[in-house]
């Protein structure tokens, strides 16, 4: 999965011609490590049709605080450019997929 630097993050979300799913974490986080499997498995299974990306919160503290993510991991997903969904902590494969779906 591609991690987004600061300067990336707005225009792969605004030109992206499918939803995205951002998964906001930190090495440090223990549930951010649990969720990245499923994260590589889900992204697999729905290539083409969402993508997955990253940000690490301290890499990118400024989109944190822009987006006022205050736990991770945060999933933001995005489609057209916009804010669609948002779920804190570990979720489930299936959770995320049936969100992702319902969009």
């Amino acid at each position: 999965m591609k991690v987004l630097s600061s300067n990336e993050f707005k225009d792969y979300i605004q030109n992206s011609k499918v939803p995205v799913l951002v998964d906001f974490f930190a090495d440090w986080c223990g549930p951010c490590q649990m969720l990245t499997p499923v994260l590589e498995q889900l992204a697999q299974e729905v290539e083409g049709k969402y993508d997955i990306v990253k940000v690490d919160i301290d890499e990118s503290e400024d989109i944190a605080t822009e987006l006022g993510i205050t736990s991770i991991p945060t999933l933001i997903t995005y489609k057209n450019g916009e804010v669609a969904d948002r779920m804190a902590g570990f979720q489930s494969k299936d959770a995320i997929l049936a969100k992702l779906e319902s969009l």
